[in-house]
């Protein structure tokens, strides 16, 4: 059994190359959307990705667990456990907006070492493997220096995505910065990590949504952890604090701390 990142990145590469296949023949097309236990949205186009996605995991790592938005667990305590997002925005996939992705993330003994966030619409893909450079399809890239809150750009889903709770939290960040922008989904990240975006500040998130984010954040000298500075792993409390620069990452944590 391999235990090489770079290895298994090309091999989570070869996953991204497949789910394109099936979410691509079913974009912009009359699917229909059932509703989940959360009332979140899912279609056809997520379940058979992530169909495929395990069936290729099991295929070549039967020793590896899984962990999917779609379609459970198994293994989870493995040294490596794959987490997976087969089709992240699913609304944004159901009203035919080119902004959904692929998220394929690695754990190895609960920390998040290897990922990939492939969005098949728009043709990018963001690769993160620990101790390394994060490339952008297949270029490196990096975040930006961005010291202060008041000159930063943040970026979250939907104002929609945090409790009741933590809504005041989150507002008191994003008035100290200098733009707050909705909607990017799992761009958001991608986007912080190319340079163009400092922070990304979310809630009731699900480890398929951030697993995969990790390495692509730190690759590019970024920080990521919970609001409250923890490790983000299967057992991480649903809140995500990405920053491109580790001082701004301490501010921007203070801040939420009120």
């Amino acid at each position: 059994m391999t235990t090489d990142l770079n290895a298994l990145a090309t091999f989570a590469e070869e996953l991204a190359d497949a789910a394109r296949t099936v979410s691509l023949k079913y974009f912009r097309t009359a699917v229909d959307a059932d509703a989940k236990a959360d009332a979140s949205p899912v279609t056809i186009a997520d379940r058979e990705t992530e169909t495929l996605l395990r069936d290729m995991i099991e295929a070549q790592f039967p020793n590896h667990g899984i962990f999917g938005e779609e379609h459970g667990s198994v293994r989870t305590d493995a040294e490596f456990v794959w987490v997976l997002d087969p089709i992240d925005g699913t609304k944004t996939f159901i009203t035919g907006r080119p902004m959904f992705g692929t998220l394929i993330g690695l754990l190895r003994d609960s920390r998040a070492v290897m990922g990939v966030m492939d969005m098949p619409a728009i043709n990018e893909r963001w690769v993160g493997i620990d101790g390394t450079t994060t490339l952008f399809n297949g270029q490196p890239v990096s975040t930006r220096p961005c010291q202060s809150i008041n000159t930063s750009w943040l970026y979250a889903t939907s104002p929609t995505m945090f409790t009741e709770d933590h809504f005041p939290a989150f507002d008191r960040l994003r008035d100290a910065s200098r733009y707050g922008n909705w909607g990017a989904e799992c761009m958001a990240y991608g986007l912080l990590a190319n340079g163009w975006v400092d922070i990304v500040c979310e809630d009731t998130m699900g480890p398929y949504d951030y697993v995969a984010l990790v390495p692509i954040v730190e690759g590019a000298g970024g920080v990521m952890t919970t609001w409250a500075g923890q490790p983000l792993n299967l057992d991480s409390d649903g809140t995500v604090l990405a920053v491109g620069d580790p001082t701004l990452h301490i501010k921007a944590m203070e801040i939420l701390a009120g």
